[in-house]
């Protein structure tokens, strides 16, 4: 089967949207070499971005060739890679991001989009008017003209029926994973030399994530503010105006010794990050899954989420689930954390057991008997 995948992402984001799709098309190509997976981008993006794709026989980027293509990419991209899908015979495609083409069922293609979240609808106040409106459009389209959408959580499922008036029966919750290269064991000495760069002298409590105001990072500071023992919070995330509030309340209540905000930090540093952590806490008021959950459970530390969204989906029974309004009850799960050495390790254990079902291998079977109903 030749499979087609809009690669934009892959080649041009480095969080996000772009790990998704570098997971997707790596666990593919691993457990399904006998295919082929032609990945489509308007450009070639940044190099650390296109090396994080496994080198395979089976794996092969493609960009546009024509003049007028090479002039007007978005074009390319929405329009007229379907041409070029019909003349390489591409047999199914893939939207990674939330799109696909428009005219891919005109020319018998089949087409597959994976739905992220709808928090633009959910969360309107966040988002532009003009933002907001570009984004109903183009995902709405991409439901109504792909064969299959997948759902990255069965939150996101509902959203999509209940927003968008689509029949469950079109779409298919496939979750994500995370790089395996969270579980596998940091070196003390490569731990050392993080430390030592970033000039961490004692335990942290880790959030990893934008710092805008849905993920709701001040809740945690605001926990920290009323915690006796002598922790600290090291937050890994791109800064937005959400991050002046926060920094703003650790200065006025004393906490800026206590509070560290870094911002692109390599990605081979982020595993040693999660493994040096004594508690992971992603206190957000609504996401599409919640990957920085998996990547923590399975670097093996212990996990505090918030409810209201699918975070549960995301960490299972092993994880403790906080109002993300409540700084009191954020504070008394964090201290039972660390004040109780075997539930902690039973959430880490338990953690582990729970990500099995997010591997690669787990992901790439359920999205290959995906694709095969539609080819």
């Amino acid at each position: 089967m030749k499979i087609a995948f809009d690669a934009k992402r892959i080649t041009h984001n480095a969080t996000g949207l772009g790990n998704y799709s570098r997971f997707i098309v790596n666990s593919l190509s691993a457990s399904f070499p006998e295919h082929t997976y032609q990945l489509y981008t308007p450009g070639r993006g940044k190099e650390a971005l296109r090396k994080r794709i496994e080198e395979r026989p089976s794996v092969s980027f493609h960009y546009p060739e024509g003049r007028f293509d090479k002039l007007f990419p978005s074009l390319w991209r929405t329009s007229g890679l379907t041409a070029t899908l019909r003349e390489e015979h591409a047999d199914l495609f893939h939207g990674l991001s939330n799109e696909i083409p428009m005219n891919l069922k005109q020319n018998g293609i089949p087409a597959i989009v994976t739905i992220h979240d709808l928090i633009f609808l959910r969360y309107p106040r966040l988002y532009k008017p003009i933002d907001r409106r570009i984004y109903t459009y183009k995902f709405k389209q991409a439901c109504l003209r792909s064969d299959k959408i997948i759902a990255i959580s069965r939150q996101t499922m509902r959203d999509i029926r209940d927003f968008f008036h689509i029949p469950e029966s079109k779409i298919e919750v496939v979750y994500q994973g995370c790089d395996p290269v969270f579980g596998q064991a940091i070196p003390e000495e490569a731990k050392a030399a993080i430390r030592e760069k970033y000039r961490i002298n004692g335990p942290y409590i880790l959030y990893v994530g934008s710092i805008e105001e849905r993920k709701n990072l001040l809740l945690l500071i605001k926990a920290l503010k009323g915690l006796k023992e002598d922790i600290s919070v090291i937050a890994i995330g791109r800064r937005t105006p959400y991050t002046d509030r926060v920094e703003t309340y650790a200065r006025e209540n004393k906490l800026s010794g206590r509070v560290r905000i870094l911002h692109n930090i390599p990605f081979s540093e982020l595993p040693a990050f999660y493994q040096m952590a004594t508690l992971f806490v992603y206190p957000s008021f609504f996401e599409g899954f919640g990957i920085p959950i998996l990547e923590a459970q399975l670097a093996g530390i212990p996990v505090i989420a918030a409810t209201g969204s699918c975070l549960e989906e995301a960490g299972g029974p092993s994880a403790l689930y906080t109002d993300p309004d409540s700084e009191q009850e954020l504070r008394g799960l964090i201290e039972s954390v660390l004040h109780d050495p075997k539930l902690a390790e039973s959430m880490r254990a338990g953690g582990r057991e729970h990500t099995r079902r997010f591997t690669p291998e787990a992901i790439a079977n359920d999205l290959m008997r995906l694709y095969k109903k539609l080819d």
